[in-house]
């Protein structure tokens, strides 16, 4: 997480050499994500699940669901989350809240429907472990950060394009060392999201590895969990309301089932026949 915070400190002040402004921008930027990441931190779970068009339901509604995700609970431990359903024929779920205390899990019409007792049950247990491994409050945390490293180049380039970039302060055109350092702030303006970006995903990729196997120990069954991912793997059907700020959040990306060797280094998820044969091998 720290190197995150690093990133966007660097970036502020790369910004800040790029537009000629005095060095005090870099704080202030910093207490701006503290303030930014504390909305997160608070408001992320109520957009995801508003983003997703999920609905909360009882054990009255749903008695089959609310009692599988309430056996899983016991087992694990974990407090009861609230449960959503969205209504969509795609096949995918996803969990998120700032702690077990404020969790919640939502799963598509399409996910029930589809799926037999003990593929829905692993499924669910791999949410309920995003739960409680921190996962949906790193994940939540770090896609704010990369968000706001994005925003900072973005400035820098619109800077650029309406000519207010390399003036100022900063830029002494009788010094050859301050045009160096505008260079190097530019670059690095340039290259710190996508280095963010790429250390974000594989972090991503690695917490749903290891959802995966605390899902199949709760469980203690990962065939259930294998045959989810192959059933839903095969399954033609789009999540309409996935976008690429939730795409990190869902069971499986529901945007690209299967990420070219080009673009695997910004895939949120592993590849699902990888996530399978691991299953199999436990």
């Amino acid at each position: 997480m720290a190197v995150f915070f690093v990133l966007v400190a660097g970036a502020a002040t790369a910004l800040g050499i790029w537009l000629g402004l005095p060095p005090g921008l870099a704080p202030i930027v910093i207490v701006f994500v503290i303030l930014f990441t504390a909305f997160s931190y608070f408001g992320s779970d109520r957009v995801a699940l508003a983003v997703a068009g999920a609905r909360e339901v009882g054990e009255s509604e749903e008695k089959e669901l609310y009692r599988l995700v309430e056996n899983l609970c016991i087992g694990s431990g974990l407090p009861m989350p609230k449960v959503y359903v969205i209504e969509d024929g795609s096949m995918n779920a996803f969990a998120t809240g700032r702690d077990p205390q404020h969790a919640s899990v939502a799963v598509t019409r399409g996910l029930m429907n589809k799926l037999e007792r003990v593929e829905l049950e692993g499924v669910l247990a791999h949410e309920l472990s995003h739960i409680g491994n921190r996962d949906t409050l790193l994940m939540g945390v770090v896609v704010v950060l990369v968000g706001m490293l994005a925003l900072l180049a973005d400035l820098a380039l619109r800077a650029t394009w309406y000519g207010a970039g390399s003036r100022g302060s900063y830029r002494d055109k009788n010094s050859k060392g301050a045009g160096i350092l505008v260079a190097v702030a530019l670059v690095f303006l340039i290259l710190s999201p996508i280095i963010g970006r790429i250390i974000a995903m594989a972090v991503s990729r690695q917490r749903e590895y290891l959802a995966d196997a605390s899902g199949a120990l709760l469980t203690r069954y990962p065939e259930g969990l294998a045959r989810a991912l192959e059933k839903i793997s095969e399954d033609t059907d789009p999540l309409d309301s996935a976008t690429k700020a939730t795409e990190h959040l869902y069971f499986v990306n529901p945007l690209t089932d299967h990420p070219s060797a080009l673009n695997s280094l910004f895939s949120t998820h592993p590849p699902i026949e990888e996530r399978i044969r691991l299953l199999r091998a436990m």
